[in-house]
């Protein structure tokens, strides 16, 4: 009796420990800004990564970016403005580890902060 509840606790152990590493949240998608060194219109240019460090897929991502403004041009299919709030990709999915690139100019780096998104697949 001891050793099936042992066996059973190290089953139920290994489930929760897996189905932890798969567990995605909106703290797994990081954004890294950095100075690209060329400058735009007179403003220097930031190039922007937004990786989704997670196995789940992730959409609906939406951006913190009150104030953002860039002299450059930014695709709108990339990151889109709606108020104080940024979509990225028109809301579509970004694959486990998969990244976005954009670059944008302006005086300063802007604070680009995740606020939401969607889990999908794992």
């Amino acid at each position: 009796m001891a050793t099936t509840f042992k066996y059973l606790n190290s089953i139920l152990f290994l489930i929760l420990i897996i189905k932890g590493s798969s567990y995605c949240s909106l703290n797994n998608i990081n954004i890294g800004t950095i100075r690209s060194g060329r400058q735009i219109q007179g403003q220097p240019e930031w190039n922007v990564v937004v990786i989704n460090n997670c196995s789940c897929t992730q959409s609906q991502i939406r951006l913190a970016c009150k104030g953002f403004r860039t002299t450059e041009n930014v695709s709108p299919s990339i990151i889109s403005k709606q108020g104080d709030s940024c979509l990225l990709i028109n809301g579509n999915p970004l694959k486990g580890f998969a990244n976005v690139r954009f670059s944008y100019a302006w005086d300063r780096p802007f604070l680009l902060l995740p606020t939401s998104s969607r889990i999908g697949a794992c």
